[in-house]
């Protein structure tokens, strides 16, 4: 029933535009290719805004393909911008190339750090910018054989993982002119839904007190890390009387330096989150209210570094059914005999495996259905029409910040994943050039999305992104 159903639905595409099931088999000649390269980044990487090398990989490639390069946008160094054509519409794409700390791991279904410690590719980024760039390229030499005004623009936006690269970019003015963007992130599933994310704000609450002897002189100390114990205390009580969808999580990263010296300096690291970015506002002074109150009471002095913020995802009802209609075009992911054996043996170390054949299948468009995580593209779906989608890059039921995404996102499960994203978002580009009014439909679903509510980032203006701060922050 499957094949039947497939073969429906692809009928009225292939009348709509002739060139697909050609644009189709190129790219999965080209598969190989492409393939390569998200593994040599895999192998690389890089964290966030130290990601020198994958962007080269992908710079190099655009450039070869006819693009033109716009570097160091935004004061940062592995930020780039890449157009082809010109005219409208602007189609952009967005990809991402940074890697996440201490989830080194081999691509092997059981734990196996590569270096232990080392930064590891679990959220497969090496996967998301490789098929962006794919789908950029085959996409730009299909439509210049059409003649047509209209232009291609790609976004190699580095530190997603909370460096909030995008933010920086967008202030740069490097999104202006562009119509639309698409972009996509790799997943245990296949869904281009309405779905929405968190809106975030994380900072570093740092307090300074007075050194002592912790036996001889306790008296005359004034103790960090009793203020930073009492915050947290404080936040844990605040849970009770903030709205149920909010998340709150905290690390100390700095609780003194031996147990009888009275501490002087102390640190705490936290993230809230709620789906509304207005409501975020209010929670979030209550936790700095907590912050403030504990060096009262302790008498020590506190500081707060901001380290990034960034907006919920508002979704676009009309690029999602583009995107959701190619994605049911470009099909699902089959696995080989050797897949499926390391599938059935990496879903053993999960708690929550998903049946396998799932990675096949696309999930129903639902309505807006929010996801747990936090992401930058936020920030851009609220200055222009914006969207994405997930393909089954992981095997079914992994979680995203694993080592088990990371071994997947290393192996061939993983490129096949990318090469049904890399499809979605050429057939989704050339669906826009080719009807201009795909792209007015995405501007009045966004214009309807945002009801006149205006964007502010909560990032501070003068704020440096190759901060420390900055760079140490992941989501």
């Amino acid at each position: 029933m499957r094949i039947f159903r497939f073969a429906f639905l692809a009928l009225p595409l292939m009348a709509q535009f002739p060139d697909q099931a050609r644009l189709l088999q190129r790219m999965d000649d080209l598969a190989p290719h492409y393939g390569a390269i998200a593994s040599q980044i895999w192998e690389l990487a890089e964290s966030g805004y130290q990601e020198h090398k994958s962007s080269a990989l992908l710079k190099a490639e655009l450039r070869k393909a006819g693009f033109a390069l716009q570097e160091n946008v935004g004061g940062i160094p592995t930020a780039f911008a890449a157009t082809w054509g010109q005219g409208k519409p602007v189609v952009g794409i967005m990809g991402e190339f940074d890697a996440l700390p201490g989830l080194s791991q081999a691509t092997l279904p059981d734990r196996m750090p590569i270096v232990e410690g080392a930064p590891g590719h679990g959220c497969g980024h090496n996967l998301l910018g490789t098929a962006a760039v794919f789908a950029a390229i085959v996409a730009k030499d299909q439509f210049a054989a059409s003649g047509r005004p209209g232009t291609i623009r790609f976004f190699g936006t580095p530190a997603e993982e909370g460096g909030g690269g995008k933010i920086y970019m967008a202030r740069a003015g490097v999104f202006s002119g562009t119509d639309v963007v698409l972009t996509w992130h790799p997943g245990n599933n296949n869904s281009a839904g309405l779905s929405g994310t968190l809106a975030n704000i994380s900072a570093k609450f740092r307090f300074h007190g007075k050194a002592s002897h912790a036996s001889s002189a306790p008296e005359a100390g004034r103790s960090a890390l009793d203020a930073v114990q009492l915050m947290n205390y404080a936040v844990e009580l605040l849970r009770e009387h903030v709205p149920q969808e909010t998340r709150i999580h905290y690390v100390i990263t700095n609780g003194g330096s031996a147990p009888n010296i009275v501490p002087q300096l102390a640190e705490s690291y936290y993230y809230a989150r709620h789906p509304n970015m207005t409501s975020l506002d209010g929670i979030w002074d209550r936790i700095v209210k907590c912050a403030q109150a504990a060096a009262l009471a302790t008498e020590t002095r506190m500081e707060m570094d901001l380290v990034n913020s960034v907006y919920d995802v508002l979704p676009n009802d009309a690029l999602s059914l583009l995107l959701d209609k190619n994605l049911r075009r470009a099909g699902g992911v089959q696995y080989t005999a050797e897949e499926n054996a390391f599938a059935r043996r990496l879903q053993t170390t999960l708690d929550n495996p998903s049946a396998l054949g799932t990675q096949e299948s696309i999930v129903p468009r639902e309505a807006d259905r929010g996801l747990g995580g936090s992401t930058d593209v936020g920030d851009i779906s609220w200055l222009l029409p914006t969207a994405q989608f997930t393909t089954a890059t992981w095997v079914p039921g992994t979680p995203a910040h694993t080592w088990q995404s990371t071994a997947c996102s290393g192996m061939s499960i993983g490129r096949k994943g990318m090469l049904v994203a890399a499809k979605t978002l050429a057939l989704t580009t050339l669906d826009i050039l080719h009807d201009p009014k795909q792209g007015d439909q995405a501007q009045a679903s966004f214009e309807k999305r945002k009801g006149g509510r205006i964007y502010r980032s909560r990032v501070p203006e003068g704020q440096n992104p190759l901060s420390t701060t900055a760079r140490n922050s992941y989501s």
